[in-house]
């Protein structure tokens, strides 16, 4: 059973919602930070930027998180922040320049699920940095980013949304890079008690993005001072249906070839893959196919039967065959999260992109993968697997600042 349950949201006026809400800052190059910063005095950015408004770097993380905290306290004083009068469940819909939609519940999910393992898993968290975050929290008292959960589709939950989709959106806006947002408040007692019971039918959730966003509320729910408090026992989140995902591949960049030249790296590679070389950039769809390009030469790669291990659910996967058969006994690279001579870059980028970053010898080469599937996420976290490093990009991102958490309501 998982519990979901509204709150009452603290967000900006429908007339500055669009000013406010933000993509995440760690998006933004340093001139295009300072370039919003300088010229919008509504966005959210002001608030997780607090070296802008003290005129200093701040070098300490306790400081600066009460910076923070300052900043957010006076867009409440000012107006720009309010808090809603009741508690809410709040459906909110994207759709991308790229044509995607994505549509869903934000509400708040239990921490006691998440320890229980209601709310499942695929990669592990660093302890430094849910530390740090749960220290955030703490400190400023609210968040400002929801987890991404997802369930098995749901008809009645469906229904409420088709429903709310034909009445005027308390929030409708475009932004800068083409992206659509609506946003309604479900406050109808009827319908909130109907997605709460809707929910408490489904057995587990999984969390797609913002694995340390939840263990940071878990590690601050078990804080003895914060007992009492019954908004830390709950992490804001953002549900949608398994339909609604799009999971988009990372693909990987070598510096070099560990010595070896082209044609020894290929002969090595085809001792564990059938390899085929094809005249024009292509995606891979095959089973086990990845594809290589190297020395201005696009290849298919297929990994042989008996060098895969389909008994468990991460080796089987193309980015464990890939580490398993090419990066670690080729390259020598054993840790794909750490190496410096492997990079990753996601699927949203063309294959274009990738040739020329070849091309230019910033890398020497370049793999492409296909997605990992939602079943395939599903799997691993139901055997309480990890994924492999830089698995998934996953969609929709979502912006800060237009639902805020408060947990000290």
């Amino acid at each position: 059973m998982a519990k979901i349950v509204p709150f009452r949201a603290i967000r900006p006026s429908r007339d500055k919602v669009s000013l406010v809400a933000s993509r995440s800052y760690l998006s933004y190059n340093k001139e295009i930070l300072v370039e919003k910063l300088d010229n919008n005095p509504y966005t959210f950015l002001h608030i997780i930027n607090p070296d802008y408004s003290a005129g200093y770097e701040v070098n300490s993380y306790d400081e600066k998180f009460k910076l923070v905290k300052e900043e957010f306290n006076s867009f409440i004083k000012e107006g720009i922040f309010k808090k809603d009068n009741s508690d809410s469940f709040y459906i909110y819909q994207k759709n991308n320049a790229e044509g995607n939609s994505f549509i869903g519940i934000i509400g708040a999910a239990s921490v006691i699920d998440y320890q229980n393992g209601n709310i499942k898993i695929h990669e592990q968290t660093i302890q430094k940095r849910q530390e740090l975050f749960k220290n955030y929290l703490q400190t400023t008292g609210f968040n400002a980013e929801p987890v991404l959960l997802t369930y098995p589709n749901h008809k009645c939950i469906d229904e409420i949304i088709q429903l709310y989709r034909q009445t005027r959106a308390e929030y409708e806006f475009t932004t800068t890079n083409k992206s659509q947002h609506k946003l309604w408040l479900v406050n109808d007692e009827k319908d909130i008690k109907l997605i709460e019971r809707s929910f408490s039918e489904i057995e587990n959730l999984y969390i797609a993005d913002g694995h340390h966003r939840f263990s940071s509320s878990s590690l601050l729910a078990k804080e003895s001072k914060n007992i009492n408090n019954s908004n830390t026992q709950y992490c804001m989140s953002y549900l949608i249906a398994e339909d609604q995902l799009k999971i988009i591949s990372f693909n990987r960049l070598l510096k070099n070839l560990n010595g070896l030249s082209d044609e020894d790296f290929l002969t090595q590679i085809k001792e564990k893959y059938e390899i085929k070389e094809v005249q024009k950039a292509l995606v891979p769809t095959q089973k086990d196919e990845i594809t290589l390009y190297i020395s201005k030469k696009w290849y298919s790669l297929i990994a042989k039967e008996e060098y895969v291990n389909r008994t468990h659910c991460v080796e089987k996967l193309d980015p464990a065959i890939l580490s398993n058969n090419i990066l670690a006994p080729i390259l020598g690279i054993t840790d794909p999260r750490n190496d410096k001579r492997l990079a990753f870059i996601d699927g949203t980028h063309s294959l274009e992109e990738i040739k020329q970053k070849v091309d230019s010898e910033e890398f020497k080469a370049a793999f492409v993968l296909k997605p990992i599937s939602v079943n395939q996420i599903k799997e691993v976290s139901d055997q309480g697997q990890s994924m492999p490093p830089k698995s998934t990009y996953i969609q929709p991102k979502l912006r800060s600042g237009m639902l805020i958490y408060d947990f000290e309501d």
